[in-house]
């Protein structure tokens, strides 16, 4: 199953298989229910159309995307090579303890087409290709979408206090296009490709698998829910392991494409 939101003509609504779903549908309200009642739910519901195609975040206002990093070992080693207190990175990549942190409100994420942003007082820029996991109020991971979470490397390395402000500002917050409904079993080795084109040209190229994680999806989520409450679920972007050499830096113009499964996110870069 696959859902998607889309602008229609009566605001945003959700589809389920590219058939719009009745307008009293919301995502919060499916990720309320347990994973068997939700499913039987949204199987039974009538649907009402062709969807259009204008395409959305697959989240609503209130929902959060959080994050963990440090989850591969080429993101271990990019992080410590980045900043002046590296010894901190090897530590969380050992630690019982996951590094988690809030990216972004359902109202700040972007989606498929939309355009991603860098700082204007940060000289190193980089997308960040990852599976994201979608999880109900019970921690239970009942889907995945692809995400990009674009950071300044420059501001982050210069101290790892400055982690908010590497991670989250206007339009660092990709997801998209939709949230593939499936159990976290179908996830354990999906490929992951990330693709920068520059000026009609393809500048960068690297392909991993979540085979590759150090941990597992379900320790991530429950890491996150340990001490949180997400009544109507949330969204887990799970670290990558493709990160672009030093001597790169996103600039505006350029048009990222992230691929999990056979999800592809695309999105160009605007200043």
């Amino acid at each position: 199953m696959y859902l998607t939101r889309h602008q229609t003509d009566d605001g945003p609504g959700w589809a389920r298989d590219g058939q719009l779903l009745p307008g009293s549908f919301t995502l919060g309200g499916w990720l309320a229910q347990p994973v068997g009642a939700a499913i039987d739910l949204i199987e039974a519901l009538p649907t009402g159309g062709s969807a259009p195609n204008t395409l959305l975040a697959p989240i609503e206002p209130l929902i959060e995307v959080w994050a963990s990093g440090v989850t591969y070992l080429r993101s271990r080693d990019a992080r410590m090579a980045e900043s002046t207190v590296n010894d901190i990175y090897e530590r969380v990549y050992d630690a019982k303890r996951a590094e988690i942190f809030f990216k972004a409100p359902g109202w700040r994420a972007v989606g498929h087409g939309a355009s991603i942003r860098i700082r204007h007082d940060s000289t190193w820029n980089v997308p960040e290709p990852e599976l994201v996991l979608v999880f109900n109020s019970a921690l239970e991971i009942v889907g995945y979408c692809a995400g990009n979470d674009v950071s300044s490397r420059s501001i982050e390395g210069e101290n790892p206090l400055y982690l908010p402000q590497a991670k989250s500002f206007d339009g660092s917050c990709s997801i998209g296009p939709g949230i593939v409904v499936t159990s976290a079993d179908t996830m354990r080795d999906l490929p992951i490709r990330l693709s920068i084109v520059r000026n009609g040209s393809e500048i960068f190229s690297d392909q991993t698998s979540t085979s590759a994680m150090k941990r597992s999806l379900e320790e991530l989520v429950a890491l996150t829910g340990a001490e949180l409450s997400f009544p109507q679920g949330g969204l887990l972007m799970t670290g990558t392991s493709i990160v672009p050499g030093d001597e790169f830096s996103l600039q505006v113009g350029d048009r990222v494409e992230v691929t999990v499964g056979e999800l592809v996110l695309r999105n160009d870069v605007t200043s």
